[in-house]
């Protein structure tokens, strides 16, 4: 890849640090936060569920904005709200109003990751687009780790509201470097026939190292449908309902292992430092797994390697949760167990993308992230309430590994998109026309993209 795709690239990674901050600030500022506001466990939990429920939203609404309006302007977009929204939360001085931030803040990072996520894939070049999906999904965990750390230091020398405004303060600048450095999407660009839209791709092109011969003219033999229809039509359903199935039990299965882990290991006999500890292991796990299985797709179909992290992902869960009695085996598994599903959610993140069309891609993978966040949000509350009902921490472990290994069942249905495919007879026969589109398959390298 050349210098302007790989600086893209790291602009987009720069932005999934952000929401990494942004998702977790609420959790670096819990404790001040509930004390300040006088406020029970129920209405904090509803304060961490709340950026949840606003990127499960953001996702799946701003998507097919997207496809329609461009990834630039949705993108800038969607850091605009989120921008707002943690400057609200900045400056909440009540419950009800830092309530509301967190979901318009929830909102913004939707729609940043059904933007960034497509985005980073159209200018990878296909040999090395699992690995640069997975650097860039591992800004995540990166920027849960250094707002972590720059969090506990900002509420001990100012205040928990300067968490809030430190994350703006890096937001406006992510929206300058998105503003002045990134393009549209060539992919995008090339689905439009208008001489504006053509001069801006021949422009990307030639940054990256690409001829007009090698764009060649709009393609207009194939009709691809665009927005929420496309999505169920006959030609991505089945793509579509693995893919949610699958972000539902990968983001289950992450989301329980993050916010429960540390209690329950509690629970069954550990310290609480050891919980503690134990907690940290599946961060460090985390980063490895992310940037290993975007190592191995340089050697191996990221569907398949997708199969086999989410199979030994439910695996090692169980095995984690039975080895708590010797403290350095659990903490040891602990790493598998973060390397293993958040690999997993790196695959997703790599395969997403390819499964659609230049015009339905950022509505079908915001509606798969949406999918995914509503796990997210399902696996602490469910996980609570069975140990309310009695059940063990070693029971819900091994239920939670079950429903990840679900992801392994289904994920094997996933299609890579092919233009030849969207035929205008079998878009007659779903009802809906659509608009020319092309865009490169994705065994080959997508306009814009150079090997």
């Amino acid at each position: 890849m050349g210098l302007y795709q790989i600086v893209i690239i790291a602009i987009m990674t720069y932005l999934n640090a952000l929401d990494g901050y942004d998702v977790l600030a609420m959790s670096f500022t819990a404790n001040p936060v509930k004390t300040d506001f006088g406020l029970s466990d129920t209405e904090l939990g509803f304060l961490l569920s709340a950026g949840l429920i606003g990127m499960a939203v953001g996702a799946i609404t701003l998507g097919p904005f997207a496809d329609r309006m461009g990834r630039k302007r949705t993108l800038v977009l969607s850091l605009i709200v989120n921008a707002v929204g943690l400057v609200i939360s900045a400056v909440s001085g009540s419950f009800a109003l830092l309530l509301v931030a967190r979901i318009i803040t929830g909102l913004g990072v939707g729609g940043i990751l059904a933007c960034t996520t497509v985005i980073v894939s159209e200018f990878s070049n296909t040999k090395r687009r699992g690995l640069t999906i997975s650097l860039y999904a591992s800004g995540y965990p990166v920027g849960a780790t250094i707002g972590g750390t720059l969090a506990a230091w900002l509420i001990e020398h100012i205040s928990w509201h300067a968490v809030f405004v430190a994350g703006a303060a890096l937001t406006v600048v992510a929206i300058l470097l998105v503003v002045f450095v990134v393009p549209e999407s060539p992919e995008q660009l090339n689905t439009r026939t208008d001489d504006r839209s053509r001069a801006s791709l021949r422009r990307i092109a030639e940054r990256i190292g690409y001829t007009g011969e090698d764009l060649g003219a709009p393609k207009t033999t194939t009709v691809e449908q665009i927005g929420y229809r496309a999505l169920v039509s006959k030609r991505y359903r089945g793509t579509t309902i693995a893919l949610w199935i699958s972000f539902f039990a990968i983001m289950f299965g992450f989301y329980f292992a993050s916010t429960w882990t540390p209690q329950m290991l509690t629970d069954m006999g550990m310290s609480q430092q050891q919980g503690i500890l134990g907690g940290i292991m599946l961060t460090i796990g985390g980063t490895i797994g992310t940037l290993a299985f975007g190592f191995l797709t340089t050697f191996w179909r990221p569907r398949h390697l997708l199969i086999v992290f989410s199979v030994l992902g439910a695996v090692m869960l169980t095995v984690f949760i039975l080895t708590t009695g010797i403290a350095t085996v659990a903490f040891i598994c602990g790493v598998g167990v973060g390397m293993l599903i958040n690999g997993a959610i790196g695959g997703l993140y790599t395969i997403a993308p390819a499964a659609y069309g230049p015009k339905a891609r950022s509505t079908g993978v915001g509606v798969a992230l949406g999918v995914g966040r509503a796990g997210a949000i399902l696996a602490p509350i469910l996980a609570g309430a069975f140990l309310d009902a009695g059940a063990t921490p070693t029971q819900i472990y091994i239920g939670v590994s079950a429903v990840v290994a679900v992801a392994a069942l289904v994920v094997w249905r996933v299609r890579e998109y092919d233009p030849a495919d969207d035929a205008p007879a079998d878009s007659a026969r779903d009802g809906d026309g659509g608009d020319a589109a092309t865009g490169a398959a994705t065994e080959s390298p997508p306009a814009g993209s150079r090997p």
